[in-house]
């Protein structure tokens, strides 16, 4: 039997070298829009990302992480994003791009327990 909540989520991807397409996993943001819930988890694998990039600058793949974090939240003041309700942020978040930091296509499923269905898939998919 299905969970009460439909959710949607994405992994986030750390692309070094995007003309490389090649891309380590760092995290999970979930969302549902009937909870207006929007969480991300994310962590920053320094060696895996230096393995495709030895050059690469960790402390900006931070600042972008945080900012990625911030707009999910709704705490980046500084993007009018941030102001739009979960699922409009969610969207945002998962838009696709051609940039350091990208996401995979969303997809979805059925939740009991929305956190722990975030653990479960950041376990799976990143850690």
């Amino acid at each position: 039997m299905h969970g009460k909540h439909l959710f949607e989520y994405a992994v986030i991807r750390l692309v070094p070298k995007v003309e490389r397409e090649e891309f380590v996993n760092v995290g999970v943001v979930m969302c549902c829009k009937r909870q207006n819930y929007i969480k991300s988890q994310i962590e920053l694998d320094e060696q895996k990302v230096q393995a495709l990039d030895p050059e690469v600058d960790l402390e900006l793949l931070k600042s972008y992480l945080d900012s990625f974090d911030k707009v999910c939240k709704g705490e980046n003041s500084e993007n009018p994003i941030s102001l739009q309700d979960a699922a409009s942020r969610f969207r945002w978040l998962t838009a696709a791009r051609s940039s350091i930091l990208q996401t995979s296509r969303p997809h979805s499923g059925f939740s009991e327990d929305l956190d722990q269905t975030l653990k479960s898939l950041f376990e799976q998919y990143v850690a």
